[in-house]
């Protein structure tokens, strides 16, 4: 069971994981034990999550979720399996925390007079500057 808030806990039924070999550096150990840990957890058919966090979930993810709606969490960063086991667990449940809470709605603002008048004062104040670089032409000497 993995616990994301007091109201959403995911069952162990609903997470399936697989231990390959990980990259990087660790001598013989990496070429022989299988310590990366790819936990999936399958988005569409879960009944732990409500729609509204799904769907937050789904784009959040982002490529970590494959066309069958899997979302996949690759831990490696440890050299046991129990601490990559850990480590993809809580990983997941980061995600799905992040995707409990609706993002705040952006409220569109528009520049005040005074802003509007600065800008204006500094584009004529550079175009004076650049008026007063150009070259005299020869028909007004």
């Amino acid at each position: 069971m993995l616990t994301i808030s007091p109201l959403i806990t995911i069952p162990e039924s609903e997470l399936t994981e697989q231990f390959v070999r990980a990259s990087g550096p660790g001598g013989q150990n990496v070429n022989k034990v299988s310590t990366a840990v790819q936990l999936r957890f399958d988005v569409y058919a879960s009944s732990a999550l409500p729609w509204d966090v799904r769907a937050r979930l789904i784009k959040l993810a982002g490529t970590r979720i494959n066309l069958a709606g899997e979302l996949m969490v690759t831990a490696q960063r440890f050299r046991t399996q129990a601490q990559n086991r850990v480590d993809a667990r809580e990983r997941l449940a980061e995600l799905i925390r992040g995707a409990l809470h609706a993002p705040k709605p952006r409220r569109r603002t528009k520049p005040s007079a005074g802003a509007k008048r600065r800008r204006v004062e500094s584009k004529q104040r550079q175009g004076e500057l650049k008026r007063t670089r150009a070259k005299k032409t020869r028909g007004m000497e």
